[in-house]
């Protein structure tokens, strides 16, 4: 309280030298408002009126105002021993060593998440965050369209975006852990978002505006929606995009998303992207938008250089001898997994929750996220046998790869597996469109030539790039194997307590 008086006397001479009014209050009364009910007034403990507007002061009711300013003069009080959110957590966390402290960029960061979080917390009545409140009526197909105005929440989302490594994920989770448990809130990564949207889609199938029925059920569930790795590559997805988040902005859902991408990049080069561009538009409009410049890839700094990344050939009875010293006494069978839509995966080999695969079988095969989120759903580790370089000849395989590492980093999965060479190796043939560009011609023709035809330009894959080396480079780490270590202790621990109380 001591520092908001302190502000407010520093402020004192531009309050004169504008003649304006300020009106000082008195603590700790809750103002009856007009609506029938009592209510608190969310704005500053002191107002400034402009000399124009002391016509509505003189007309209306001065008590009420100075009843409703106190409030919030009481809530700042208290705001000394209360405050909370995503910064304050970081600053614990930093101070007992749970984190590495962080550059300049991410506590940058952490302002923009502590001020929307902060923004949330005041607004939560009006956002209808709470899930134990009574829920509006959705808006239906015929009842949208008697009543066109849209229902947009009071309080942008954010969008960050930054480089692999930055912290993008973690601040995140940092953000969405300090959320009340009981708000409407869900916090998924994209691509598994995308599966579910897809699968509403089918079961709504028929429906002169499915979209929108899909919007409603989601705002039913979670208000505010934070999508980590917001990337768009699919085309399907892409022509969704743009209808779905109109229905949802329209009713009232705020979004949190992490993106390696600005918004203006999203699904660049894409089929029909000119379908795509009003989603930027509204994204932008509904969104503020931070960028995350920290050159730094945290995820390298960790302990762990090799982990369970095995490189060299012919190590299929290695990785195999590895692979039945963690399932133990177990003995490995092919089993079945259920993914999506009544389909189901072939695993080779699984036993104790780990999976056993060649790496053709599971990225040299038509399969996607959907089935690898169905894999970690039942197994917590898998072993993936012969890691190939990617070039132009394996370029499908390349994004299933990428798209499998990101679904084992977003289960918090284990990965056992060889490779022909480390995670830069891998990647060394990919390449944007402006690094091949910027690539120095060779004197002869004959090596160039050999050079083309290994070399794969793809924008969306070289972008990705980096990102999955850092990934890979993380899983592999001696932090994180001790974290999944620990978790399967955690989840060892409760199977068994459980079984004893049964």
């Amino acid at each position: 309280m001591r520092n908001v008086l302190r502000c407010l006397r520093q402020l004192r001479p531009a309050f004169q030298r504008r003649h304006c009014v300020l009106f000082s209050v008195n603590v700790g009364e809750e103002s009856p408002c007009h609506f029938g009910k009592s209510c608190h007034i969310h704005s500053s403990a002191y107002r400034v009126i402009d000399p124009g507007e002391t016509n509505f002061v003189k007309n209306h009711s001065f008590v009420a105002i100075t009843r409703a300013l106190s409030t919030d003069v009481a809530k700042l009080r208290n705001t000394e021993t209360t405050k909370a959110g995503p910064l304050v957590e970081y600053e614990r966390r930093i101070a007992n060593g749970e984190l590495v402290e962080g550059d300049a960029c991410q506590v940058d960061t952490l302002s923009e998440l502590q001020r929307l979080y902060d923004e949330l917390v005041e607004s939560a009545d009006v956002c209808q965050l709470d899930r134990n409140s009574e829920k509006p009526v959705r808006s239906g197909w015929l009842w949208s369209r008697l009543l066109s105005h849209p229902s947009y929440s009071p309080v942008k989302g954010l969008y960050l975006f930054g480089g692999v490594g930055t912290g993008k994920t973690m601040l995140m989770d940092l953000f969405f852990d300090q959320l009340p448990s009981n708000w409407r809130k869900k916090r998924i990564h994209f691509h598994d978002f995308m599966l579910n949207v897809h699968s509403m889609l089918q079961k709504h199938k028929g429906l002169s505006d499915p979209l929108d029925v899909v919007a409603g059920e989601i705002s039913d569930d979670a208000i505010l929606l934070c999508l980590d790795e917001f990337m768009v590559t699919d085309v399907a997805d892409a022509l969704v995009l743009n209808r779905l988040f109109k229905h949802l902005f329209n009713k009232g859902i705020i979004l949190v998303a992490t993106s390696n991408r600005a918004p203006d990049n999203l699904y660049e080069g894409g089929l029909q992207r000119d379908l795509f561009l009003p989603f930027i538009a509204s994204l932008k409009e509904r969104c503020v938008v931070h960028e995350i410049g920290s050159s730094i890839d945290y995820r390298k700094m960790t302990s762990g250089e090799q982990g369970f990344y095995f490189v060299g050939g012919d190590l299929s009875g290695f990785l195999k001898q590895r692979f039945q010293q963690l399932i133990g006494e177990g003995t490995a069978t092919p089993q079945e997994v259920e993914v999506v839509m009544g389909r189901k995966l072939q695993v080779p080999l699984g036993a104790n929750g780990c999976a056993y695969f060649p790496f053709e079988e599971l990225c040299d095969r038509p399969l996607g996220a959907a089935d690898y989120f169905g894999l970690f759903k039942k197994f917590h580790t898998l072993a993936l046998e012969g890691i190939p370089i990617f070039g132009l000849h394996n370029k499908s395989a390349a994004h299933r790869f990428v798209t499998l590492v990101d679904v084992i980093y977003e289960n918090k999965a284990r990965l056992l597996c060889t490779a022909e060479g480390t995670p830069q190796d891998l990647f060394e043939k990919i390449v944007t469109i402006s690094e091949a560009k910027n690539m120095a011609p060779r004197t002869s023709s004959r090596s160039r030539k050999n050079d083309d035809s290994n070399l794969c330009v793809d924008n969306e894959l070289g972008f990705a790039k980096d990102r999955t080396i850092s990934r890979l480079t993380e899983i592999n780490s001696k932090e994180y194997l001790e974290h999944h270590a620990a978790m399967l202790s955690e989840k060892k621990e409760n199977m068994d307590q459980s079984a004893l109380q049964a």
